[in-house]
């Protein structure tokens, strides 16, 4: 192994994993039995398949840069670190639902890993039509487990600080976020794009309405001050891998320690621009109806799911906890009811902050630089244009009224009644 950093190619790639005895193991065979390929598609890494005598892995490299970017802004490669810490982390509370790790290099910014397979971007399938049964129950439970067994609920205060102390030195992936989520969607940024001409007065708006422009930094202080348990970071369809009965999350170099609401909010933000995306991906007018409904039944399920999850987490903490410090169990004994409406009242200020976190990720993913290709692969700019529209006015609603929807349900008809005319739909 190098003791000096160097950005893999597909051939040199192989060389290196010659070296690494897990890889070996892995892959079974020779050097020479090896075929590799990069597949990276995202804003920031490499990202290689290297398929072996016996079985595949994936190698994960960091890059010195933002890749979407390029040389112009550089980055860490400790990003690689940070990932490979979350995913050890995840694993310890939910290991059926993130990929084995079998070697990490520090120096060289690498984490080789398990190939997923048959599984595909959720993103993609979604684009596809396809139906992901047990999608939602497994992302609920994931994020229930991740974020309430790395909280204070659960954890001794002096363990979470210790943790803390690590991702607290993730600034610059945290940076990223809070400028290219909070802040640049609502001014004129350099890197901000969006569909043109057809956004631009809304562009315009959003940058002049002073009541949003609070509202999304309220969120940006929230993100910044309340490190609640160790998020995901960027917790979206594109960084979950599924198969009809596996659900994988993936890319955890966001993680730090922040507000439980960012990652669901991520999570549904992205479920709602793909069933706004929806009809335009139809082959026939009408063809998505039952598919959009499928989506919203999809959204519903991930907060109830996680709720369940999380109430049953808090309710055994006496038998499965180390001691948490807050809302100790001991001290809400009584009088009766006291714990079970504790509960509600933390799980209200989760559902507030998903509210308005998932408006500023669907505002982010149209007025900012990172868009999504649910929206992003309609080629008429018209219809992408009236779509975006739709996803832009609920994100609006959800900012600037936090308590607009009290439940998930009334999320969901607050979403069926924004139906907006989608031209060639009708």
């Amino acid at each position: 192994m190098t003791s000096t950093y160097v950005a893999q190619t597909v051939d040199s790639l192989l060389h290196y994993l010659e070296t690494v005895p897990a890889a070996v193991r892995q892959l079974g065979g020779k050097r020479e039995d090896w075929r590799v390929r990069e597949v990276g598609d995202g804003n920031l890494n490499l990202v290689f398949i290297v398929h072996g005598a016996d079985r595949s892995l994936v190698v994960k490299q960091a890059l010195p840069y933002l890749r979407c970017v390029g040389e112009s802004w550089p980055l860490t490669l400790d990003r690689a670190w940070f990932e490979y810490e979350a995913l050890v982390e995840q694993a310890r509370h939910s290991p059926a639902r993130v990929p084995a790790v079998y070697h990490f290099d520090r120096i060289m910014g690498l984490v080789v890993m398990e190939y997923l397979t048959p599984h595909i971007i959720l993103r993609k399938g979604l684009i596809r039509g396809v139906v992901y049964p047990l999608m939602a129950r497994h992302i609920g439970e994931f994020m229930a487990e991740t974020l309430f067994k790395t909280s204070d609920f659960y954890l001794p205060a002096a363990r979470k600080k210790e943790h803390m102390a690590l991702f607290c030195r993730n600034t610059q992936l945290c940076k990223i976020t809070e400028d290219l989520v909070f802040t640049d969607p609502y001014r004129q940024a350099p890197l901000n794009r969006h569909t043109t001409p057809q956004l631009d007065g809304v562009a315009r708006s959003f940058q002049n309405d002073g009541p949003l422009k609070v509202a999304a930094q309220e969120l940006k202080y929230a993100f910044l001050t309340h490190a609640e348990a160790m998020i995901h970071g960027d917790l979206h369809t594109g960084s979950v891998m599924v198969t009809e009965s596996e659900t994988r999350v993936i890319d955890p170099e966001f993680a730090f320690y922040g507000p439980m609401g960012f990652d669901i909010g991520a999570f549904i933000a992205n479920l709602l621009l793909a069933w706004c995306a929806q009809p335009a991906h139809a082959s026939r007018q009408g063809e998505r109806e039952e598919y959009r409904r499928w989506i919203l039944d999809q959204t519903e399920a991930v907060w109830s799911v996680f709720r369940e999850r999380f109430s049953a987490l808090w309710r055994n903490r006496t038998a499965d906890g180390d001691g948490s410090d807050a809302f100790p169990p001991e001290l809400l004994k009584s009088p009766a009811g006291l714990a079970e409406e504790a509960l509600q009242a933390v799980l209200s200020h989760i559902w507030q902050d998903t509210i308005g976190f998932a408006g500023l990720k669907m505002v982010r993913r149209i007025l900012g630089l990172a868009h999504v290709e649910d929206l992003e692969s309609i080629p008429n700019p018209e219809i992408r244009a009236a779509c975006e529209l739709q996803a832009l006015m609920l994100a609006h609603r959800m900012l600037t009224d936090r308590t607009c929807c009290p439940t998930v349900k009334a999320l969901r008809e607050m979403v069926e009644d924004s139906e907006a005319k989608i031209p060639g739909r009708d």
